[in-house]
């Protein structure tokens, strides 16, 4: 079959970095077909050139064999390419039918698109109701807000970045559905993902990325998960060995903590009971917006409370700060790396200097140790394979993944008595998900106390020794891992806990 979109010899370079260099590859109608590569591969420069973000250097670019050079999105669209991207662009105080019609040139009166948006929305599965508003959706619900978005436009190109990292089992099937739909229908699906079973069991082809180049192509049904993720990296991939757990003492204690939510469309946490051992891995499952932000912040002080319903190690902490529970050796790793987690326009240096300026002693008498804050800060990035140019650079320069690993990097290296990290491995190729994953054993096996909050089945199940579901601001008694499927525990991330969630108020 002649391909609907061919690239040919694409090259964009930025100051110090070659993104993408000399990429070719063509993409059928109907294909679904996968971009893999690690974080900084240039998967991101390349679909942002196909959507008309980017301009590329050299290269060109066909549709049906016409030239295609998208000057804006619009142009993009107006030639049948469509994007999802992985971060949302939705308002949460207007309705669905109001945030599509923003993103239309010319929309129709409103009655008109409410029901474009239901026949679109009730042909490929989506359950969308244009009157709602975005801020009572849940993650699930406001991607297909997105898709719904894109097929009003007809797309005959369809991106979509990292399209399930926040779905649950049954939303990502409820997704699959959809594009398998799509793609009889002509539609080519341009699939990036880190999940590599996902990728096998949907993409038709693969093309493999690397430092920016081509360096393969496979059909991924014919691989396994671990030859994808050799494939990326170029190295043999490392997993954690399993170990056998055996909880040491308490160190961090909850007891009844209810929270009222900060804003309009923030969770509420609803009596909450939990207790994270000495060398235990405790990971906590949830769809967004279920109330893990807000447990986050709780944990690491940035939210206080009253009482005693916070414990380390049988001290109240509940209405200390974040650097004083660093000071009692209780450190958190936020979700958003950067803005949060780190400050884009500081150096590494500086960053690590951010929170370890106590624990490591990084500064004396009111005047930063230079020498000795770069020393730390060259320790993570060797320790932690963060690719980089060296610790002067600024944190925005770094890959998502090379951030991520500098951040978890950064707290593990504190040695912390506990550990608070939510979504550690979010949006990072299997190389970098591995060195986190391993990390975070390591310091638990030392004795350090892990709370990982995550979306992320199976890196759950493969580092965590207990397991709850935090679901509509409630906590699930936490378990041994193993001993719920991934489909039960994909309804209990949907709400149906049938009795196990904890309501002592109930």
């Amino acid at each position: 079959m002649s391909a609907l979109l061919s690239v040919e010899g694409l090259t964009k370079a930025y100051p110090g970095v070659l993104a993408n260099s000399d990429i070719s590859f063509e993409v059928a109608p109907g294909e679904v077909h996968a971009l893999l590569g690690e974080n900084g591969a240039g998967k991101s420069t390349l679909v942002k050139t196909i959507y008309g973000l980017v301009t590329p250097d050299e290269g060109r670019m066909f549709i049906d064999g016409t030239l295609f050079e998208p000057r804006g999105p619009q142009a993009a669209r107006a030639a049948g390419v469509s994007m999802v991207f992985q971060h949302f662009s939705l308002f949460e105080a207007l309705n669905v039918a109001e945030n599509i019609a923003l993103g239309m040139a010319n929309p129709p009166g409103r009655q008109e698109l409410s029901q474009k948006i239901r026949d679109i929305a009730n042909a490929y599965g989506l359950s969308v109701d244009p009157d709602r508003l975005v801020g009572d959706l849940s993650v699930g619900e406001r991607q297909r807000v997105e898709i719904v978005r894109c097929l009003l436009q007809k797309p005959r190109i369809l991106i979509m970045d990292e399209p399930t990292s926040v779905l649950t089992p049954q939303e990502v099937n409820t997704l699959f559905t959809t594009l398998r739909k799509l793609s009889a229908e002509g539609v080519a699906i341009l699939y990036i993902s880190h999940k590599l079973e996902e990728i096998r069991a949907l993409c038709d082809r693969a093309t493999i990325l690397r430092s920016g180049r081509v360096v393969g192509a496979c059909r991924p049904a014919e691989k396994t998960a671990r030859q994808l993720a050799e494939m990326m990296i170029g190295l043999e991939l490392t997993r954690p060995l399993p170990r056998l757990f055996t909880p040491g003492d308490p160190l961090l204690k909850i007891r009844d903590l209810t929270v009222p939510a900060s804003s309009p469309f923030g969770t509420t946490l609803k009596s909450i009971d939990l207790t994270l051992h000495k060398g235990e891995v405790l990971g906590i499952a949830g769809v967004a917006g279920n109330g893990q932000d807000e447990l986050m912040d709780v944990l690491s002080g940035e939210t206080r409370v009253k009482g005693d319903a916070i414990r380390l190690e049988q001290r109240e902490i509940g209405a200390l700060g974040p650097n004083r529970r660093r000071m009692l050796g209780l450190l958190a790793a936020p979700e958003e790396r950067l803005g949060h987690a780190a400050a884009g326009d500081m150096s590494l240096a500086d960053n690590a200097y951010l929170t370890g300026r106590k624990r490591q002693r990084l500064d004396y008498r009111g005047f930063i140790k230079k020498a000795t804050t770069e020393n730390f800060a060259r320790a993570i990035v060797s320790r932690f394979d963060v690719r980089t140019p060296g610790v002067g650079t600024l944190a925005r320069a770094l890959s998502g993944g090379n951030l991520q690993k500098f951040v978890i990097g950064r707290e593990i290296m504190q040695r912390p008595g506990v550990l608070v990290v939510n979504q550690p491995t979010w949006g990072v190729d299997a190389h970098a998900a591995a060195t986190i994953r391993t990390a975070l054993r390591d310091l638990a096996a030392e004795g350090t106390g892990v709370l990982i909050i995550s979306q992320d089945l199976d890196e759950l199940m493969e580092i965590a020794d207990m397991f709850a579901v935090l679901e509509s601001g409630r906590l699930t008694v936490p378990q041994r891992t193993g001993s719920l499927t991934i489909e039960e525990i994909g309804l209990m991330m949907g709400g149906s806990t049938k009795g196990a969630v904890q309501d002592a108020h109930a």
